[in-house]
């Protein structure tokens, strides 16, 4: 039997994405990071296990468009239309003073004005890809500087379609090519809108006729066949198949299939955007960058330095708050994967010599490859200094206020809204200025500083208050709040949010006075509902309930006492709990009384 080396390839990617992408989450550095170094490990320029890297960029791009499908799918035309401004304003602003300023350092460095106007362009773009990436990955797309950031890459794949469009004007010089650049410029407008118009009043109908069916597998079928249609329309228009994709999922944002069309692409969309960056890894010219890497390394580090500059200025034009200018400058710094098609197009009019075609792809490449690490750095080093000194903390009243509250996002807010109902005034303290200024509209007193910092603290007048309640969401912040507290201010009385129950006992080290879980007990109501829908009565259901909290609250001072001792001995504990809880119900099951109600 013929075997080629497709399973092969296969198991390289799969390999490599299992190694790189974990150590790279482990050390912080983001799982784009550790794809694009899997990549650039396992290319025709690193190991060279993978020589193929056109077919595979090509194919993986599909990634992409399933991105922006699912991005599509949660903004309705509605939300859309609202986002107008900041797509066309700022996107526009960005594409082109960006393009007109790299095109004059390139026309400075002794390009063709041609090759220098193709440059600028190109090198304006942003990589939808990698800056979705981060953005998901730090769930900061609902953000301002998340959707700004959206906005510009929004309009850039719009922006690609004249782009495109003025590549063989360029070539002959803007000469006899104005009334056939035109023509099919509105040919494609044309077909774009006869393609929304159709698919807005086929879709629903269709994808009803499919669910009808109850055939998952169709279904999803179906799902694909819809976003591969729009994008493979779009590509022969030449335009971006993901802006396709996009338009796609917008049409059926508003619709009743929206979740589900959501659920079945996810798990092809994760697999394909990491092949995506894996191949953009591999497309890394090691060979170009040795020969001339100062050269190279000074094209990446300008660029950079002046889309970060232009972006800057463009935050602050548009009102951007202060603490998220400096991400939506870095998230959107690098070059942009559409620019390997716009230096392609221009290399096949020959506005492009070969040589200067590599140099160019190789400095795209890398400044991909930037744009992690500068995000990074963006974590560790300019949030933590922001922090302290960009936007200083709130001078706080000290009101005497026998309880602070740490933490003022959906767990801390019914506990601050519950007190404030009960005439119990309490200081608030949180570090998400949007958040803060939402709060004091609706008339909350909320400061906005680090919690964990002694001074503020101190100043919030900790010293006089009877209660801390730590209701911070990440892990590391909330158990450094609650070990200052116990170790500085030892009469208070520490009440904590947890996560799990390893966060339970970091909490119970540290001898706080109350630890809740914070999906507990709301799933143990749910767990009584459910009984009594299944035949239980009230009663019955309510007391399963409590002896199965009783129980867990049991098992895990237990557990607590021999979790530091051999793990033999905490497995068997465990096991033994389970199975103390299953003759609980069984002895409760031979005395619960086969009619009872309230």
């Amino acid at each position: 039997m013929h075997h080629d080396n497709s399973f092969l390839n296969l198991i390289v990617f799969l390999s490599a994405a299992v190694i790189c992408v974990p150590i790279s989450k482990k050390l912080g550095l983001g799982a784009v990071l550790g794809y694009l170094i899997a990549g650039l490990l396992i290319g025709p320029h690193g190991f060279g296990f993978i020589s193929d890297v056109e077919s595979v960029l090509s194919f993986s791009e599909f990634g992409v468009v399933l991105l922006l499908f699912v991005i599509g799918l949660e903004l309705n035309p509605k939300k859309l239309w609202t986002m107008r401004v900041p797509i066309f304003g700022l996107g526009g602003l960005q594409v082109v003073i960006n393009s007109v300023l790299i095109s004059g350092a390139a026309y400075l460095l002794g390009c063709a004005p041609a090759t220098s106007a193709l440059i600028g362009m190109g090198f304006s773009l942003s990589s939808t890809a990698i800056a979705l990436q981060i953005l998901n990955e730090k769930k900061l797309l609902g953000s301002s500087g998340g959707q700004s950031s959206f906005s510009v890459l929004l309009f850039q794949d719009i922006s690609v379609i004249p782009m495109l469009a003025l590549v063989p004007l360029l070539a002959s010089g803007l000469n006899g090519m104005g009334n056939d650049a035109l023509k099919t410029f509105a040919y494609t407008v044309i077909i774009i809108l006869v393609t929304l118009i159709a698919a807005r009043y086929l879709l629903r109908p269709i994808l009803h006729f499919i669910a009808s069916l109850h055939l998952r597998e169709i279904f999803t079928a179906m799902t694909l066949l819809l976003v591969l249609a729009m994008a493979f329309l779009m590509q022969s228009l030449n335009i971006s198949m993901a802006l396709g994709a996009f338009l796609a999922g917008v049409l059926l944002a508003d619709s009743e299939y929206r979740h589900a069309l959501e659920t079945d692409i996810e798990p092809f969309k994760g697999l394909l955007l990491g092949l995506f960056f894996i191949s953009v890894g591999m497309s890394v010219k090691l060979s170009s960058f040795l020969q001339q890497p100062f050269l190279i390394l000074g094209l990446v580090i300008g660029v950079l330095l002046l889309k970060i500059g232009v972006h800057l200025g463009l935050a602050r034009l548009f009102n951007l708050p202060q603490s998220q200018r400096k991400f939506f400058a870095l998230v959107i710094s690098q070059v942009g994967e559409f620019a390997f098609v716009l230096f392609g197009a221009g290399a096949a009019v020959n506005l492009i010599e070969p040589e200067l075609q590599d140099i160019l792809l190789t400095v795209v490449t890398l400044s991909m490859l930037t744009t992690p690490l500068v995000m990074l750095l963006y974590d560790r080093i300019i949030c933590s200094f922001e922090q302290g000194s960009l936007q200083e903390a709130d001078v706080i009243e000290n009101d005497h206020n026998k309880v602070i509250i740490a933490g003022f996002g959906r767990f801390g807010q019914i506990i601050g809204r519950l007190l404030h109902a009960n005439k119990i005034t309490a200081t608030v303290l949180d570090y998400e200025p949007e958040q803060i200024n939402l709060l004091r509209r609706f008339g909350f007193k909320v400061y906005y500083g680090d919690a964990t910092r002694l001074d503020l603290l101190e100043a919030a007048g900790i010293a006089q208050a009877e209660i801390l309640i730590v209701a911070i969401d990440e892990v590391e912040s909330n158990i450094a709040l609650a070990k200052l507290a116990k170790e500085h201010y030892p009469h208070l009385k520490v009440f904590a949010r947890a996560r799990n129950i390893q966060h339970v006992f970091e909490l119970m080290d540290l001898k706080v006075e109350g630890i809740e879980r914070e999906t507990f007990e709301a799933s143990l109501r749910m767990g009584a509902q459910v009984l009594q829908n299944l035949g239980w009565s009230p009663y019955e259901s309510v007391k399963a309930a409590h002896i199965f909290r009783n129980h867990n609250i049991q098992v895990n001072e237990e557990l607590y006492k021999t979790r530091q001792t051999e793990s033999a001995e905490f497995v068997t504990q465990a096991k033994q709990a389970r199975d103390d809880l299953a003759k609980m119900f069984e002895e409760e099951s031979q005395v619960r009384p086969h009619e009872s109600s309230w």
